[in-house]
């Protein structure tokens, strides 16, 4: 089981220290987002939020640290050819000393390239893209040579030296929800974060938010799994992952209910339905506890990171929580 932070608006000093102290918490891993802005749900952004290149933010952290892995949930396809992916990632692989894990997903917030006049085509295109790319930076990562013609990449006798140090390559991280993002895992992925399904209005809704349950994550799971036995792989060597965006640790059980309750009412669900939500971990950190041993017991998910939204929560959940989920495992 690993636990990993999710990085998000900070600046290098702050992901420095943030990185360090993560790793002396025991955290197994940290992660950025790859935007040029943040959305909130309904689609809002704060203009002002900071937004570092998420290579860049990666490798100050991996600099700063000796152990915890570091990468990214997950690198918009659209916004890097893959040979620059591949030797980008190739090159963090090295920096930190063989701990890079390479998050790579389709790109999915239109007004992102809305105002940066990058193409964003349909899903279906997007998808066949990253199915291209990550065949092309898996081939440069593993083979002396590349060559590829694909529908969107042409590769001719194409080099990328060093290696990665990682063998053969640095775990892969897909993240989606719809079923051609997850066939695409059970092709390529060591694991899969099961996030929110932006659709056609390719932004973030509540919609969404309402729609990702236990029950879901259940299905998406058997649906990768089976697809990765369709295509040849074993099913168990694809890790389940999902992110909590907020953490809402309480003192007694009436103060949990009453954070459930704001929750529930914010997205439009009940205050249980929030506290089974995938989205968040709601209560007492005795109850925070069982709710994550449940996650795991009955939805098999193997990673879990969670937004770190103040060093207080941050640490909260390294001492008092999460060591007691692992020693049920």
């Amino acid at each position: 089981m690993e636990f990993g932070l999710f990085l998000m608006g900070a600046d290098f000093n702050t992901v420095r220290a943030s990185a360090r102290e993560a790793e002396e918490l025991g955290y197994d891993l940290v992660v950025f987002p790859d935007h040029f802005v943040h959305l909130q749900p309904g689609g809002n952004y704060d203009p002002h939020t900071l937004a570092h290149e998420s290579i860049l933010l990666a490798a100050a952290a991996a600099d700063a640290t000796r152990k915890i892995r570091i990468g990214h949930l997950v690198l918009c396809n659209l916004f890097r050819h893959p040979a620059l992916a591949a030797q980008s990632l190739m090159s963090l692989d090295h920096l930190s000393g063989g701990r890079a894990v390479a998050g790579f997903g389709a790109g999915w917030t239109k007004v992102e390239f809305d105002m940066t006049g990058i193409e964003f085509p349909a899903i279906a295109t997007r998808l066949r893209m990253l199915d291209e790319s990550l065949t092309c930076v898996r081939s440069l990562w593993t083979r002396e040579r590349t060559t590829f013609a694909g529908e969107f990449y042409h590769l001719q006798d194409a080099i990328l030296w060093p290696k990665p140090i990682q063998q053969p390559h640095p775990p892969i991280i897909i993240g989606g929800a719809g079923k051609g993002a997850l066939r695409l895992a059970a092709k390529h992925a060591d694991v899969i974060n099961l996030g929110l399904h932006s659709g056609k209005v390719a932004t973030l809704t509540m919609e969404a938010m309402r729609e990702l349950t236990g029950d879901v994550v259940r299905e998406r799971a058997a649906f990768v799994r089976a697809e990765a036995a369709r295509a040849g792989r074993d099913p168990e060597a694809i890790t389940i992952g999902t992110s909590i965006f907020s953490v809402s640790l309480a003192q007694s059980a009436a103060a949990a209910e009453a954070s459930a309750r704001a929750i529930g009412e914010m997205i439009g669900v009940t205050p249980r339905d929030a506290v089974r939500s995938p989205l968040f971990l709601i209560g007492t950190p005795e109850q925070c506890i069982e709710e994550l041993r449940r996650r795991v017991r009955e939805w098999g998910v193997g990673q879990i990171t969670f937004m770190a939204e103040t060093i207080e929560i941050m640490r909260r959940l390294a001492k008092e929580i999460l060591p007691q989920v692992k020693v049920s495992l």
